[in-house]
Formats: C-alpha cells, sequence, structure tokens
C-alpha cells in the first residue's frame, strides 16, 4: 500500500511573502519526490524484516511435524529429529549403538532367493540398509527372507508369495534406516510422524526404523528374531491391504495387525499371523 506525503494549504501562511507559483512548484515537486521515495525505501525494509521474522518455510525448533517442503526428497544428510521427540523405550543392547541418523543413502543386499508361498505371482522385494550402521545388509535379507517363508507367515493366506531379488524388476523394497531417515521416508511417503520410534509401510515398501531392529520393544517379551518377526509382518501386512486390529481378548495372542508397541491390552505378545494350526490370529477393527 502506497502514502503520500500529508498536505497543508496553511503551511507558509505566517512565513512573510511566499515566492511566486513558478519558483515554488518545481521544489515542492522535488521535495515530494524525494519524501515518497524515502517512504517506499521505508516500507521496503520493513517489509523485509517481517519476511525474515515470519518466513512460514521455517519451523526450525518449533517443535511441528516436518512441513511437505522439508520431506519431498531424502537429503544427504537428513534433517535432525524434533528435539521433543520421546527418549528411546528401551536400551540398546551393549556394544550395539543406534545412532540417531545416517547419510540417506543406502546399500541393496547381494542376496536372492527362491519363490516362498504358492501365490502364482510372488511380490518381489529388494532389502536395503542405510550406509554407515552396523547391519549387515546380506544378513538381514537372508532373516527377512526367512520370516516371509515361515509356516505361519503370510504365505500361509493360500494366496500371498514372496521372492527375495536382489537386482533387477521388483515390487517393492524392505529398507532398514536410522530413526532420523526413518521419520523421512515416513512422512514423505504416507506423512506419518514416527516420532523416531516406530516403522511404516510406505507405496514402494516398508521402513524398518533401525532401533526396533536392534533393541525390539518393552512391550515385547521374547527373542529379538520373533520381534523382527513382528516387524516385518506387520508391515508386510499392511502392503497386502490389512488394516489394524484391536486386542480379541484377555489372554489371547495378539494379532499380528495389533500396534503391540503402544500396549498389549490384555492380549499376549505375538509375531505371526497364524497359529501352529493354520488358523488367522484376528482381533475387531482397532478404533
Amino acid at each position: 500500500m502506497r502514502s503520500t506525503a500529508p498536505r497543508s494549504e496553511n503551511a507558509a501562511a505566517h512565513r512573510g511573502p511566499a515566492p511566486s507559483h513558478d519558483d515554488r512548484a518545481p521544489h515542492r515537486r522535488r521535495t515530494r519526490r524525494r519524501c515518497l521515495l524515502g517512504a517506499a525505501a521505508a516500507l521496503a525494509l520493513l517489509g523485509a524484516a517481517l519476511f525474515l521474522v515470519n518466513d512460514p518455510r521455517s519451523d526450525a525448533s518449533s517443535g511441528a511435524a516436518p512441513t511437505d517442503d522439508r520431506h519431498l526428497t531424502l537429503t544427504p544428510t537428513p534433517t535432525p529429529a524434533p528435539t521433543s521427540r520421546p527418549p528411546a523405550p528401551s536400551a540398546s543392547p551393549p556394544g550395539t549403538p543406534v545412532p540417531e541418523s545416517g547419510p540417506g543413502s543406502f546399500t541393496s543386499a547381494r542376496a536372492s532367493g527362491a519363490k516362498v508361498g504358492s501365490g502364482p505371482r510372488p511380490l518381489r522385494y529388494r532389502v536395503e540398509v542405510e550406509d554407515g550402521i552396523d547391519v549387515s545388509p546380506s544378513d538381514a535379507a537372508h532373516e527377512i527372507a526367512d520370516i516371509l517363508g515361515a509356516p505361519r507367515g503370510w504365505t500361509r493366506d493360500g494366496t500371498s508369495s514372496f521372492q527375495l531379488v536382489s537386482a533387477g524388476p521388483h515390487d517393492l523394497v524392505v529398507r532398514i534406516a536410522t530413526p532420523t531417515t526413518a521419520d523421512t521416508l515416513c512422512w514423505q511417503g504416507i506423512h506419518q510422524d514416527t516420532q523416531g520410534e516406530y516403522d511404516c509401510e510406505v507405496p514402494d515398501g516398508v521402513v524398518v526404523n533401525l532401533r526396533r531392529w536392534i533393541e525390539g520393544s518393552p512391550t515385547f517379551e521374547g527373542p529379538l528374531h520373533d520381534y523382527r518377526a513382528l516387524i516385518i509382518n506387520h508391515e508386510m501386512g499392511h502392503y497386502l491391504g490389512h488394516q489394524h486390529q484391536a486386542c480379541p481378548g484377555k489372554g489371547r495372542p495378539a494379532p499380528v495387525m495389533m500396534q503391540q508397541i503402544k500396549g498389549l491390552h490384555g492380549c499376549t505378545a505375538n509375531a505371526w499371523p497364524y497359529d501352529t494350526e493354520g488358523h488367522l490370529i484376528s482381533g475387531p477393527p482397532a478404533r
């Protein structure tokens, strides 16, 4: 919005004889132009200051969920996790540190396997591990393949099948990533705030939080391999179209599609979609 200097018809009424019209007009025009230019410059400086203070692209130290602009791509150095993130619910096993962030680049496992399951078209998946962390891509790939091929896994439904591939065409990627990188990928993929703690399923695959892969969960009693089975079966269940479920009753096994890390609510921890007799372990839809 532009403003002009105020005019006063009586400003020079008491200063004695006024100069002639021809003498005063050029002087007034020059004075008015200088005033207008000065006001415009002041407004420009004020606008620039307000923009720097209120820049909507910056939410550093705000504690807010990351914005779209920050998570459109995975940068080489991912944005640090918000300082308001709650502490990890469990400690790292001795000698196995869990770095909060990594470079955001991944190494694909040089591992492949045969199709498991009876589905006519297997879901071909690759396994990738973020660079700079103490997890072998090939070891992780073989462990995930064992989980997906287990008798109580999703192949028991009679329609699902999976195949580990190291290169070439694939349907999805299972990535193991540091907490900050996992947050970035989950926000980019589904706009879900995983708070440096959780895993997620995204359009092109599954994101496994390194903290959960190394530490397990305080709500899950059992071997670490079994908790890793819960991670893979839960997120792969989402990829197959299954939704979250709730505990079906006190003392009963928790469905694999239940968010068991957030509490068992009377159920017992369970890592597998099916029981030993081949029955699907299910519960009511989660609210």
